[in-house]
């Protein structure tokens, strides 16, 4: 009898600890997502974050939502506990920018495993990565390159051919940071521009703050500096107003964030790319909730992204 109880417990633990798939639904009928972001710090995400909230509430009979991001773009750790905790809350479906474009692939097959859809906004993840994992994830958002190139193009039309030019960009494993950087230096080298730096400001502005500094004391002649993020140019041009040098360095950036708007009114910034990061989230939401609601395959979505200048 008492082998036959010591068995019993032993079986009930088994089942206790057994990992349950999440169910279609919460207890209230409607699907539940979560949305993972990348670093709060940045206003970009707050605002991805204000637009999601505003969706849900114009549609709480359709879904639940559950909102979260890093403290800093590069706490990959952080960003994995994430998206581990959300599996565990039970959601229907994870939402994520993610802080890296490999290194979040193992958390997210796992996810998948446990039968939660995956939706990539943001920052895409790596295709050979990804096929290795045999993750499936629809990519919603950008044209990352395109925007980058067309951005630098305005840029193009203030310089002249030869000038010296920068390039600052994002963390160097993100894809978007990736394509931003390729987008720039299309635009310089079809203007004939000479790229003498790239380097990382880690999309955070003082980080791009003391870059953009060190160029500017070592390349006198520098003309502008082309930055991956809205945050790193708002760190540019303090460099360049510290250096005395307002009005002779151009500075472009990309995201449209609200805090650079007065500089680009007033000439400090000459432009932008909006890539409508108050709708983004909600692009990669409606995407998740048609696979869930119709069972269908999820399939890869282009978002918009505009030029903005004063």
């Amino acid at each position: 009898m008492k082998l036959f109880f010591t068995l019993l417990v032993a079986a009930l633990a088994l089942v206790s600890c057994k990992p349950s798939a999440p169910s279609s639904s919460t207890a209230s009928g409607k699907p539940k997502i979560a949305l993972v972001m990348k670093s709060l710090a940045n206003e970009f995400f707050q605002t991805m974050a204000e637009g999601a909230k505003k969706h849900q509430a114009a549609h709480a009979a359709d879904y639940e939502l559950i909102v979260n991001g890093i403290k800093n773009e590069t706490d990959l750790a952080e960003q994995v506990g994430l998206v581990e905790q959300m599996v565990a809350q039970g959601v229907q479906a994870i939402v994520i920018a993610p802080a890296d474009s490999k290194a979040l692939i193992p958390a997210l097959k796992r996810a998948q495993t446990g039968g939660v859809l995956v939706v990539n906004i943001d920052n895409k993840l790596d295709a050979d990565t990804l096929k290795q994992a045999g993750l499936t994830a629809a990519f919603v958002g950008p044209d990352n390159r395109a925007g980058a190139k067309a951005v630098g193009e305005v840029l193009a039309k203030k310089l002249k051919a030869g000038d010296e030019v920068t390039i600052l960009e994002g963390v160097t494993t993100a894809f978007n940071s990736q394509q931003r950087r390729a987008g720039f230096e299309d635009a310089m080298n079809a203007a004939g521009m000479k790229i003498i730096s790239v380097q990382s400001g880690q999309w955070e502005m003082e980080k791009a703050n003391g870059v953009a500094a060190g160029i500017l004391a070592a390349n006198p002649n520098v003309k502008a500096l082309l930055c991956a993020n809205d945050n790193m140019a708002l760190g540019a041009a303090a460099a360049v107003q510290a250096a005395g040098k307002a009005g002779q360095v151009q500075i472009v950036g990309f995201d449209n964030i609200a805090a650079l708007k007065p500089l680009l009114a007033d000439g400090r910034v000459l432009a932008t790319a909006d890539q409508h990061g108050d709708q983004l989230a909600v692009f990669g939401i409606e995407a998740a909730l048609k696979v869930l609601k119709d069972k269908s395959t999820p399939t890869d979505q282009q978002t918009p992204v505009d030029v903005v200048t004063k």
